[in-house]
């Protein structure tokens, strides 16, 4: 009898695993979690937008998501949660753990519709690449290069969101995007950060030194309605680019994606980088076999709706946590990665617009692990670390994109 009960409640476990099919139960997992990078010109190395896509890598999706290696998501969602969050809940998991096991059944199709920005991507209204392609250095040597890339726009332009795409995925390690309205600054295209007449332009004020930053795992975000970034008409975008060592030779063309605001804007979105020079316990320096934290205390001097934050440390940071205190004692959670990852870096948008009061202080807590026992340590054994651009030196940054505060701003779904 015994037996019997056994063999009958195994064939329900069994049958209740087989039920799992990928039109309805899988689909809406890859869509919604996974899709917005694997996809043709998306950041993964591979599509995920069919069944025949997803079944074919289906043992490697099954492990990936098992050890949680994937989808790649830094923030602490009991601290604070965002509208780009890629987390997959117990249950999910174990769909695609029997999804895969039984079988991987291809099931009914359904009427589910997803948007077109999660499927196929939103086409960009005006796409810009480097001038030529660059030959990136044999010599295994990280190199920083900037280039100058008109936009030749014939009026002022908002834009909804900009995005980066790495011509060469390999050797791109990051970028940043600036915005010069004097047409001054053109000369610098190609040229190494290291040659002295970088100086000379750098003396010409940029109207906005963080139009966008692209680092390993980062995509484009939309702004609020009503917002966007501003470029003047006939704006150059500076782009200061980062390459990584390769001892072979090879090129990147490198391309930038710009969305036009399709609705009238009148709200400008702003650019606010917390930097090195920041920090209250100086110097930032961290020295080998130590594990110091640094301090960043920012006073906020008007009312701001905060649309995103952007953390950035480099190989032997370890955690990072940011909070505003507002004057009447409230502390506003920004966000927190307990488990830094240089490899994966983030743009994290809230679901709704975040109101910081003047006077409110946003409190930067950035600890780092320059010791034998951090296995990504560049060094080995450890040394002295610095500030640089470079990825075996160190940074500690936050940019926040933000708009003036209006009422009403934390109350906007969008």
């Amino acid at each position: 009898m015994r037996l019997f009960i056994l063999v009958y409640l195994l064939g329900i476990i069994s049958g209740v695993c087989q039920s799992v099919t990928y039109y309805k139960d899988i689909e809406p997992i890859v869509m919604t979690n996974c899709v917005t990078c694997h996809r043709p010109g998306g950041l993964g190395p591979f599509s995920l937008r069919t069944y025949d896509e997803v079944s074919a890598k289906g043992n490697f999706i099954a492990h990936v998501t098992k050890t949680k290696y994937m989808p790649p998501w830094q923030a602490d969602p009991s601290f604070q949660t965002f509208r780009n969050e890629k987390i997959l809940t117990d249950l999910e998991i174990q769909l695609i753990q029997d999804w895969v096991k039984n079988g991987m059944a291809k099931g009914k199709k359904t009427k589910r519709k997803y948007d077109q920005e999660v499927t196929d991507g939103i086409k960009p209204d005006l796409s810009l690449t480097m001038g030529k392609p660059f030959d990136i250095s044999d010599k295994s040597v990280e190199e920083f290069r900037y280039f100058s890339i008109p936009t030749n726009l014939p009026e002022d332009t908002y834009i909804s969101a900009v995005e980066f795409v790495p011509g060469n995925r390999r050797l791109v390690h990051h970028s940043r995007l600036m915005a010069d309205t004097t047409n001054d600054i053109r000369g610098i295209d190609g040229m190494s950060e290291l040659d002295p007449r970088v100086r000379d332009f750098q003396k010409t004020p940029l109207v906005d030194e963080f139009l966008y930053g692209w680092v390993p795992g980062n995509n484009k975000i939309f702004f609020p309605p009503g917002s966007g970034k501003l470029l003047y008409k006939n704006t150059d975008l500076i782009l200061n680019m980062h390459y990584s060592p390769s001892s072979i030779p090879e090129k990147d063309q490198s391309m930038i994606n710009l969305y036009f605001s399709k609705t009238k804007v009148d709200r400008v979105v702003h650019s606010l980088t917390l930097r090195e020079n920041d920090i209250a316990n100086q110097p930032f320096y961290i020295y080998a076999e130590t594990t110091p934290t640094f301090y960043i205390n920012y006073e906020v001097t008007k009312d701001i709706s905060v649309i995103s934050v952007l953390p950035h440390m480099h190989f032997i940071g370890r955690k990072f946590k940011a909070v505003a205190e507002t004057p009447s004692g409230e502390t506003i959670p920004l966000i927190k990665i307990d488990d830094w990852d240089f490899n994966w870096q983030t743009t994290y948008q809230y679901k709704r617009m975040l109101k910081i009061p003047a006077g409110s202080t946003i409190r930067v807590e950035a600890k780092y692990d320059n010791t034998s026992e951090n296995k990504a340590n560049p060094f080995s054994p450890p040394r002295n670390i610095g500030y640089g651009w470079g990825s075996t030196s160190e940074m500690c940054n936050m940019i926040i994109y933000y708009l003036d505060y209006q009422d009403g701003d934390e109350k906007i779904d969008y």
